[in-house]
């Protein structure tokens, strides 16, 4: 079961794919962010996901919404993905799974990252979610219908 609507984001710091540690209280402070946690960079469904985010970025920056992208691979791994596909939003590095754990994006046992987009208004209070491991593209399609009904405003 994922966070719930209405629920303050949990802070955290982890490393970019741009050589720099994000911190979602300082690089995000007074700002809406959809936060989408995926399994693994390369495999079908996540390159499939992270496309779709690069294909719809301008229309979520039209609405002031940035992406970020959160898997355990390593940064050298994420840098090879957002170069080979050109994304151009930040892919965070959690290695050990510590961030999805705190948003509950983290199946027991088998320690795979769920597939778990989250919507972030300015205060990182939770106003959207979807949680659907299979339906990749419909990750992108209910988040930005929330963003264009105004939901993060």
């Amino acid at each position: 079961m994922s966070l719930s609507i209405g629920q303050k984001a949990p802070s955290f710091s982890l490393p970019s794919s741009s050589g720099q540690n994000f911190d979602l209280a300082v690089d995000y402070k007074d700002k809406p962010l959809l936060l989408y946690f995926y399994p693994a960079d390369f495999s079908r469904g996540c390159t499939a996901e992270a496309c779709s985010y690069r294909d719809s970025f301008e229309v979520f920056k039209g609405y002031d919404v940035d992406i970020i992208g959160i898997s355990k691979d390593s940064v050298a791994t994420h840098k090879r993905f957002k170069t080979e596909y050109k994304l151009p939003f930040e892919l965070l590095s959690d290695i050990k799974l510590e961030v999805a754990r705190k948003y509950k994006a983290v199946f027991p046992i088998v320690n795979i990252t769920k597939r778990i987009t989250y919507l972030l208004d300015k205060s990182h209070t939770i106003v959207a979610v979807y949680d659907n491991l299979f339906l990749a593209k419909s990750h992108i399609d209910e988040m930005m219908k929330k963003v264009k009904a105004g939901t993060v405003v």
